[in-house]
């Protein structure tokens, strides 16, 4: 079980270990192969962090690296890969970037794991609203998202995967 806190002794306090990106119960980890990757590369850096402050006698420095470790370790130990090899290649799944017309606006996402999800370079977790709505889509299909500000009708133009 996953802590938010871990006690160290009565001289350091507690340390507050940052949440990973949620993942709601129940539903499958799946990841990318980049996102397995970063997942992996993190896995290491962490490892490395870890023997540093073991040497240095890290304190609190050692407790939030072992809290990330754990957490992570969670994560990947639940991992599924999902193949883009084995996709449908004209079907949104996971691991596609996918552009769209939204209204009057192109707009390009890859629908990714919840730990790759970055808004910032377009990569959207398959678990938000908008991936919900294209997975199992197909290039000329519309779908409807709903939103706070009302329903947006999403064109299908173009479906592509990193293989």
């Amino acid at each position: 079980m996953s802590r938010a806190f871990v006690k160290e002794d009565a001289s350091s306090g507690e340390v507050a270990i940052p949440a990973r990106a949620p993942l709601p119960a129940g539903i499958p980890n799946y990841v990318t192969p980049r996102g397995l990757a970063l997942l992996q590369d993190e896995h290491t850096a962490l490892l490395n962090e870890l023997g540093v402050l073991q040497k240095l006698d890290g304190g609190p420095a050692l407790a939030l690296v072992r809290g990330k470790l754990e957490l992570l370790e969670e994560r990947l130990s639940s991992a599924k890969l999902v193949d883009p090899h084995t996709l449908p290649q004209d079907e949104i799944q996971i691991g596609a970037t996918v552009t769209l017309l939204a209204g009057q606006q192109e707009r390009r996402l890859t629908i990714v794991g919840v730990d790759e999800a970055n808004l910032l370079e377009g990569r959207v977790a398959f678990t938000a609203p908008i991936a919900q709505t294209l997975l199992g889509r197909r290039v000329a299909e519309e779908a409807v998202l709903e939103t706070a500000k009302g329903k947006q009708v999403l064109r299908i133009i173009k479906i592509e995967y990193a293989l």
